[in-house]
């Protein structure tokens, strides 16, 4: 196994400091590791995330180089010829296994932002403190975004979130943790074959959670009631000002239908079972449509002293000197299974599960692939 940094890395140095595990503790479960503390309903520190990392690296007892990192896998006869910053290796098969979370994607609008604002990715923030006194922008509103327009609200500092795409979730339902109910309810499990248009599904941001002791929603009716404002989608930047979209509602209705549909699944399945601790149906408030949303903002006014772009992550196959990327950067491939012969992946977005990319998704997509890998190599 190489790792250009050390074990666990990117929640060592790519984090930021109040980061949390989206997932309760339960659900955090390697082959033959798992949470076995006091709080199973919690959500593990990044600090805890490393431990947990680093305990199952030393219990499976994996041949890590760390400190390695790769510059090239390219064809070589049979197999791949490696190149390393320690060196050369050849084999017979290769998995990346190298996430898709590696860079910020960040619009190319951003070269348009006046050179005279500053700007931070969700990959360069770590907390408030390194912005700027005054008004801040956050353009995203998926898990991330929600996140640090909270944090960065609760500093003193005014918040404007751009808001375009994104999936609503309530962080408890009917009583258990919601992703109690997508893994209980099968929909978690859903494989790749299965789902009609896998190239949306794997391109769906993360959903609006957010892991505290309160097991407490974090959506934008939230955000709101706290004074974050809500404009639309960061459509461009013209002479420095920030255009927005003016399709708020649209948005907002979207993702309260989407998550409804998904609220009626969980219903479903769990009519006519004995469930303990789960109470009746429910629904939610609608999202909030803001009474008025400004359209523009002014970025050269000193109206925003500062901008987080939370606007996803990508994947870097950059080092990958072979014909398996997509126009987009995407890693083309069939369940884990990439189109090129022994390659393989591990750990991108619904891989072979919609659960892939979570810590408890790794062990089934880990046997599905590695069965794969044997009879290759057979």
């Amino acid at each position: 196994m190489l790792e250009r940094g050390e074990v666990a890395n990117s929640w060592r140095r790519e984090r930021w400091d109040s980061l949390r595990l989206l997932t309760p503790n339960w659900q955090s479960r390697l082959p033959g590791c798992r949470y076995e503390g006091p709080d199973p309903d919690g959500f593990m520190t990044v600090a805890e995330v490393v431990g947990f990392v680093s305990r199952f690296a030393a219990a499976c007892a994996a041949p890590v180089r760390t400190q390695t990192t790769v510059t090239s896998v390219r064809r070589a006869g049979e197999g791949y010829q490696v190149l390393t910053t320690h060196g050369e290796l050849t084999c017979r098969t290769v998995v990346i296994a190298s996430g898709a979370c590696n860079a910020p994607s960040v619009p190319a609008l951003r070269q348009q932002v006046p050179s005279t604002l500053p700007t931070l990715t969700a990959h360069e923030y770590r907390n408030p403190h390194q912005l700027p006194e005054g008004d801040v922008l956050v353009v995203g509103a998926s898990a991330t975004g929600v996140q640090l327009a909270d944090e960065i609200h609760r500093s003193g500092r005014p918040v404007t979130m751009s808001v375009g795409e994104h999936v609503r979730l309530p962080r408890t339902y009917r009583g258990r943790d919601v992703l109690w109910w997508m893994e209980m309810s099968g929909v978690w499990n859903q494989r790749h074959d299965e789902i009609d248009d896998l190239t949306r599904a794997r391109r769906l941001p993360s959903p609006q959670l957010v892991g505290t002791s309160e097991r407490s929603t974090l959506d934008l009716n939230s955000l709101s009631a706290r004074g974050v404002k809500l404009v639309g989608r960061l459509a461009m930047i013209r002479d420095g000002r920030a255009l927005f979209s003016g399709g708020l509602r649209n948005q907002f209705a979207l993702a309260d239908l989407k998550m409804d549909r998904l609220l009626d699944t969980f219903d479903q399945w769990a009519e006519g079972r004995d469930l303990d601790g789960v109470g009746p149906p429910e629904r939610f408030e609608p999202t909030r449509v803001p009474s008025s949303s400004p359209l523009s903002l002014d970025l050269a006014s000193g109206e925003i002293r500062s901008i987080v772009w939370a606007t996803g992550f990508r994947p870097d196959y950059r080092w990958l000197d072979l014909p398996v990327v997509d126009e987009k950067g995407h890693l083309r491939h069939e369940g884990g299974v990439v189109a090129a012969p022994g390659i393989y992946a591990m750990g991108l977005p619904v891989l072979r599960r919609r659960k892939s990319t979570f810590i408890c998704g790794a062990e089934d997509d880990a046997r599905d692939v590695t069965e794969h890998l044997a009879r290759y190599l057979g």
